[in-house]
């Protein structure tokens, strides 16, 4: 993230991070404003505009990133959603966006289980003022060097961790170092070189990739927000069983997502498909029919049909049959009978399975490229038979120059023998 610092009058910079305009008016007044369109954990109000007076003192505040909190309004002020509020900390203050306001609030402690009857709210102590807001961006303004020094100390002690990001509270007394580790690691000794560094409380917070990727946000291969910073707050389990069940290509290039690890996506539709596969037969080798035996090929899960070719591991004659009907086929099979043959219900369909496996291969270009070398050397022998043919042409032309300097050597040697003799005629001519 860049440092947010506003030395210029008249300059205004969004901080995607927090989701705010932060901008320096020219009589050098600092003004924050809330934005919208900045989509980390963001939630539509669809009940805006109702009214409750139970529970209306709940409200949802944002702070760096994807970190959420519920606080309750003690301060007595009318506070509305954009707001900037001083609101309680463990120590001292933090100071945070007010982005849920009214009834939605109810909706998303259901959704993170939280029971406003026994919950401990902490409290929203009051607006922000200009000093809060100066110390806040004060603080934003040093998490980026403090990163990298962080992560230069934990080098330097051997620790196997990347530190991802730094949160700074609002009063600048405190910072949330987010990292990332595979296995546990000792960082007392990290802790007091921390506090010995940067003059702060320090609080260590363990995340994984798929949490990382959350942070950092960006944009999927499908062209929409990372579900991981868009709205996902739990993350489960996925294995490349969801992707069998999908008949998906186990590509790792294709199937992992930013974070490097599989893609949360694959687990939308693995319910749906795996309850569409109960509804199949159960195939282990080829049907038998008339005119010979059938192998599967393929299967259109959600649709129920399944794609049979007569030449094994062949996709360029397929026939579409229904699920049904392979019960059928099955079923007199098992009595000792084979059906007609499958070109009798109609001709061979073709196929519209796309296969992404070789999309990454280094020779998927190969044929197009022999092409054009092909044409290229031709037209580079075409090159070379015009070359040759000018060789040919200058070389007879050549031998004609020669031949006709000869000719007319020999022509003037002749023509000086007989100059004389049409002299004298000439002569005898004139005086005539």
């Amino acid at each position: 993230m860049e440092e947010i610092t506003l030395k210029e009058k008249g300059t205004t910079q969004y901080d995607c991070s927090r989701g705010c305009e932060v901008e320096r008016t020219p009589i050098g007044e600092l003004k924050v404003r809330y934005n919208i369109r900045c989509c980390k954990l963001s939630s539509y109000d669809w009940m805006e505009g109702i009214h409750q007076s139970r529970y209306s003192d709940l409200y949802e505040v944002r702070f760096k990133n994807t970190r959420k909190v519920f606080f309750r309004n003690t301060s007595g002020q009318i506070i509305k959603k954009g707001d900037l509020v001083v609101v309680e900390a463990q120590n001292g203050h933090d100071l945070g966006i007010v982005t849920l306001e009214g009834p939605v609030v109810l909706e998303q402690l259901a959704r993170h289980r939280i029971d406003p009857e026994t919950y401990e709210f902490r409290r929203i102590y009051r607006k922000a003022k200009i000093l809060d807001i100066e110390r806040w961006q004060e603080a934003i303004s040093r998490e980026q060097k403090t990163m990298i020094r962080s992560r230069q100390l934990a080098a330097r002690l051997g620790l196997d961790m990347k530190i991802g990001d730094v949160e700074f509270q609002g009063d600048g007394t405190k910072a949330i170092f987010y990292y990332i580790a595979d296995e546990r690691v000792d960082f007392r000794q990290l802790i007091k070189d921390f506090a010995e560094e940067f003059h702060i409380r320090v609080e260590m917070k363990q995340i994984g990739a798929r949490q990382e990727a959350g942070l950092i946000g960006g944009l999927g291969v499908c062209g929409r927000a990372l579900c991981c910073s868009n709205y996902m707050s739990d993350f489960q389990s996925i294995t490349t069983q969801a992707a069998r069940c999908q008949d998906l290509s186990l590509n790792p290039q294709k199937l992992a997502g930013q974070c490097s690890k599989l893609k949360c996506c694959i687990n939308y539709e693995a319910s749906t498909y795996v309850d569409a596969q109960k509804q199949l037969p159960d195939l282990r080798g080829p049907i038998e029919l008339e005119d010979g035996p059938a192998w599967l090929m393929k299967t259109d899960i959600l649709r129920g049909i399944m794609y049979f070719s007569y030449e094994q591991g062949s996709l360029a004659n397929l026939y579409a049959i229904p699920a049904s009907r392979v019960r059928e086929i099955l079923a007199e099979n098992r009595k000792g009978n084979k059906p007609a043959s499958l070109q009798e219900s109609g001709p061979a369909v073709k196929s519209e399975f796309i296969s992404a496996v070789g999309d990454e291969s280094i020779t998927r270009f190969d044929e197009q490229k022999k092409r054009r070398g092909g044409n290229n050397n031709h037209r580079r022998g075409g090159r070379n038979n015009g070359n040759r043919n000018n060789e040919n042409r200058n070389s007879e032309s050549r031998s004609n120059e020669n031949r006709h300097n000869e000719n007319r050597h020999n022509g003037g040697e002749r023509r000086r023998d007989n100059r004389p003799h049409r002299g004298n005629d000439g002569n005898h001519g004139k005086q005539a």
